[in-house]
């Protein structure tokens, strides 16, 4: 990096600002407010950064220098690097496709074909989703130069803001979109970024007007018209209303359809804490469900929670091999046919109704399905002659998940509400080594430990979906994190609708607890680790924030999630901790 860029970028890469729109840049130049700021949580004081325009006589290394320092414009803005393209270049270049980020770059070199070599690249896309860590082909960024009455100016640029990675964490946060899975009954949460600011309620509604995207095709979708812009009236008190424009393309909306509509904007615009209320229109006609109502609480929709609607905060285990359940503190035996006989159980999971528990026995090779509760009530086989059945897990839908660790690799299972077993092929986790998993509640997620020569890999793959069920699953993508490589994870766990928590081993008695990113995203300032000393054996947590995540330990519980560390002492015989799901 240039000691002339280093120093402009110093004083702006100190401050955390509010920002402007994300997925429309502004071309205009920064309006700069001043004084403190209340409500949402930034912290006081606004600078901005006003980058000059080209200057005379400047080389062509110079010019591409500079035009990446002006994309560091604060508040975002584009208009200044547009000056330091072609005429005809100005015009098309598009920076709102996405943004690319980096930890450092090579100081520009060449004359007609200036070329910047990126550090540590990754990209986003237009509506703020990370799109992954740039392959090191695509790291190496060619600029051609052409001269303009007697200046240089770029040819060509990437259609994306091109930042320093320091700088994007300073000025945007993650926020999470919600669609729908394709049946509508659960919303699909998708974690996204957008910048801080006056600005975010407008560019949330912006990126999820932008809707899931073909890569998500039958793993989501959404019921508002996507492609649309959006104008929002200043809030009044804690009320917005949501102008869409459609250009006349999106019909009235059927009432169902504008209870789900509700429900995606609700999700949404609660990450807001000062907006309670809103309302919207679609192309004029106001958005109302029956009765005449056109004025929504945020809070609405609590029917498609994607962490399970009324799921219960229980902890279930297994004591002495028969099911418990209850508060951490006080497990009491349930009164179904796993909590008044040991059937030789090992590992269990109880749906999201609390209704029913499927547990593995006979040493891994057998799968029971049986009632949590009822004294009458038998426990009836759902799979038999399998390997290594690993815990299964259950979705929102009533599908109960189980991986098999057969002897030529994971095999992936699910059973459906009717009984019946269909077997899935996940690219990167069926045929790998798996160690654990889990399902999001919402269906859409399968989260894997995955054991490889080089250590242990946490990996994702999204689930696809029509109306008539399961279809097929997307190759899983590996989540990346500073660890290393060489590292042996004991467990993991759901602590965030879009994000796990993480068990590994740093020494014998030494663990770490980590949340990463469903996307891959990396966590910045947002990273959360929590180091453990001690013996840890796994990890019971929810997607519901607010829930805490226990770390297993021989006789006891220890709270991760909160910094007091609770500690909470287990009977003997106490195995197999988790919640429902």
């Amino acid at each position: 990096m240039t000691a002339r860029r280093a120093a402009v970028l110093a004083p702006v890469l100190a401050l955390v600002l509010a920002l402007g729109g994300c997925v429309s840049l502004p071309e205009g130049g920064p309006v700069v407010e001043t004084g403190p700021r209340s409500g949402d949580g930034e912290e006081a004081g606004q600078y901005y950064f006003d980058p000059p325009p080209p200057p005379d006589g400047a080389s062509p290394a110079e010019i591409v220098d500079r035009f990446l320092d002006a994309m560091t414009a604060f508040p975002i803005s584009t208009s200044v690097a547009r000056q330091y393209l072609t005429p005809e270049f100005r015009e098309s270049w598009s920076p709102k496709d996405g943004i690319i980020t980096y930890d450092d770059f090579l100081s520009p070199r060449g004359s007609s074909q200036v070329r910047v070599t990126l550090v540590g690249g990754e990209r986003l896309d237009g509506s703020g989703r990370w799109r992954g860590r740039l392959p090191t082909y695509d790291e190496s960024l060619t600029f051609p130069v052409e001269l303009v009455d007697g200046q240089y100016r770029i040819a060509s640029a990437p259609d994306a803001l091109v930042v320093p990675q320091s700088w994007f964490e300073q000025r945007y946060q993650r926020v999470t979109l919600y669609f729908f899975d394709p049946n509508a009954r659960v919303l699909v949460p998708e974690p996204a970024f957008v910048p801080r600011g006056d600005q975010r309620v407008s560019n949330l509604v912006s990126a999820l007007l932008a809707g899931p995207g073909p890569e998500l095709s039958r793993v989501a979708t959404t019921f508002l018209p996507a492609g649309s812009s959006v104008e929002l009236s200043v809030p009044v008190g804690d009320v917005v209303d949501i102008a869409i424009d459609a250009s006349g393309g999106a019909p009235a909306p059927t009432p169902e359809a504008v209870r789900l509509v509700v429900a995606q904007l609700a999700w949404t615009l609660r990450q807001v804490p000062t907006i309670e209320r809103f309302r919207v229109s679609i192309d004029g006609r106001p958005v109302q469900l029956p009765g005449g109502v056109t004025e929504f609480e945020v809070t609405e929709g609590s029917a498609y929670d994607p962490a399970g609607y009324q799921a219960t905060d229980l902890v279930y285990a297994l004591r002495e091999g028969v099911l418990v359940s209850g508060d951490a503190d006080a497990l009491e035996a349930t009164d179904g046919p796993l909590g008044t006989r040991d059937l030789g159980v090992r590992s269990f999971a109880v749906d999201l109704t609390s209704t029913t528990v499927a547990a593995v026995a006979d040493s891994g090779r057998t799968l029971l399905r049986a009632p949590v509760r009822g004294v009458e009530a038998t426990a009836e086989p759902v799979l038999s002659g399998a390997t290594n059945l690993l815990p299964p897990a259950w979705d929102v839908s009533g599908r109960l998940w189980v991986v098999d660790r057969a002897g030529g690799g994971a095999r992936v299972t699910t059973v459906l509400e009717d009984g019946a077993p269909v077997q899935l092929r996940v690219p990167g986790i069926s045929g790998s080594d798996v160690r654990s998993f889990l399902v999001s509640r919402d269906g859409s997620r399968m989260v894997a430990v995955v054991r490889t020569a080089s250590g242990d890999q946490v990996r994702v793959s999204r689930i696809r979906y029509d109306q008539k069920g399961l279809v097929s699953a997307t190759p899983a993508r590996r989540l990346v994190w500073e660890g290393g490589d060489d590292v042996r994870i004991r467990d993991l766990a759901w602590r965030s609708p879009t994000s796990v928590a993480v068990l590994h081993r740093l020494a014998d008695e030494l663990f770490e607890v980590r949340t990463l990113s469903v996307d891959g995203a990396p966590a910045g300032m947002e990273s959360v680790a929590t180091t453990l000393r001690g013996r840890y054996l796994a990890l019971a947590g929810t997607p519901v924030t607010t829930d805490s995540v226990w770390a297993v330990t021989q006789g006891g519980l220890v709270d991760a999630s909160n910094q007091m560390r609770d500690v909470v002492d287990l009977d003997d015989g106490v195995t197999s901790v988790r919640y429902v799901g």
